[in-house]
């Protein structure tokens, strides 16, 4: 098994924490009114959802591995057109778009938003489907447990960073003075993941014609 794609996978997941959405939103906010150990609270809630949404991610991914690169390429068609749209979304994003997330309950509320956030797992098959797709033959069954694991690395990393983050008063006052910034930012990385996904399938769809 290739070290590559562990690396990817653990990458893959510490950019699917850090690319901000809801609850990265969430996140900030609340450190931003509450401090760090709310938000450390807040995310120890939303990895439940990550670790789940991950799981199936990796079975759907896997599954579709298992039946042929032709359809795992049209998977990474999808993904990275489903990326460059999610880009183009956070690119028009208008001022307001996010909502402060004060709560008595951090932990629960981190669950919550980590199980119904309707992006979670859509975005999660294609984060994880641009970062590996060079490395699809070694996605099998077998190193899925090995996989879920490397992910969870990159989980844990990454909330770590985030939770130091955003309990920096300056980086607070840039947040709330910038917002709509960062998320335009983050729009320009996911149609750059998008990009880099169609390129791998593209690629691979020519190496076998």
């Amino acid at each position: 098994m290739s070290n590559g794609l562990y690396l990817m996978t653990a990458l893959a997941g510490a950019l699917y924490v850090l690319s901000p959405g809801p609850a990265f939103l969430a996140l900030f906010s609340l450190a931003a009114t509450h401090g760090r150990p709310a938000g450390a609270r807040f995310v120890g809630g939303h990895l439940i959802g990550d670790v789940a949404w991950t799981a199936l991610a990796f079975a759907a991914i896997i599954g579709v591995n298992q039946l042929g690169p032709t359809l795992f390429d049209m998977l990474g068609i999808f993904c990275g057109l489903y990326l460059c749209w999610l880009g183009a979304k956070a690119l028009m994003s208008c001022e307001g778009a996010a909502a402060p997330a004060g709560s008595s309950r951090p932990l629960m509320t981190g669950v919550l938003f980590g199980l119904t956030n309707p992006k979670a797992y859509p975005v999660s098959v294609a984060m994880f489907t641009a970062l590996t797709a060079q490395y699809a033959s070694g996605l099998s069954w077998d190193a899925a447990p090995q996989l879920l694991l490397a992910a969870f690395a990159g989980f844990i990393v990454a909330d770590i960073i985030l939770v130091w983050a955003a309990g920096l008063a300056p980086v607070r006052r840039v947040f709330l003075r910038h917002g709509l910034l960062i998320t335009r930012l983050v729009g320009v990385m996911f149609i750059a993941f998008g990009a880099k996904s169609l390129a791998d399938a593209g690629r691979g769809i020519a190496s076998r014609n």
